[in-house]
């Protein structure tokens, strides 16, 4: 595997793994890269610092520490209530994440339809041939996604972010 720098032409900066060089300029040919940021497929190699090796010696394994690390302490809020688990866990979500995640939602929006609410009674229409075989979207329970699950119903759940027009 061979390790690029990528940069697009808004000169935002990302790393790619390629089989190989040819791999690399066959993929960017066809305009199959996109930078994660913007979604521009003008993609080319940055400059890179080079890997120089140097003799390889054995090196000895540092003892490792088996004592549990101490959890952190937890995260509180102005109010100085301890803030939900998940916003003391997770933080933040990055700003590449988001644009992608908001990418992701609008090619659900242009190619699946919105079944609002009965997403988990239309899936199941869709698996049973009831309903034509499309990409739908929706809302549904906890309980109820588990028990398409259950039942071999394929679905995924997808963080739903603002879009950045709206």
């Amino acid at each position: 595997m061979i390790h690029y720098q990528l940069r697009c032409a808004a000169d935002h900066e990302f790393d790619g793994w390629f089989k190989s060089s040819s791999h690399f300029e066959d993929q960017a040919a066809r305009g199959l890269l996109e930078c994660p940021r913007c979604g521009d497929r003008g993609v080319s190699r940055a400059m890179m610092a080079p890997r120089i090796g140097g003799k390889s010696r054995k090196r000895h394994a540092e003892p490792v520490d088996a004592t549990p690390a101490a959890p952190p302490p937890p995260v509180i809020d102005q109010s100085g209530a301890p803030a939900p688990p998940e916003t003391a866990v997770a933080g933040r979500m990055p700003a590449e994440m988001r644009a992608l995640l908001a990418r992701v939602r609008r090619e659900v929006e242009e190619r699946c339809d919105y079944v609002g609410p009965k997403f988990a009674d239309e899936a199941r229409r869709i698996h049973d041939g009831s309903a034509p075989a499309r990409g739908i979207y929706g809302e549904t329970t906890e309980a109820e996604a588990e028990a398409l699950a259950e039942d071999g119903i394929e679905v995924g759940r997808i963080p739903w972010v603002p879009l950045a027009d709206s």
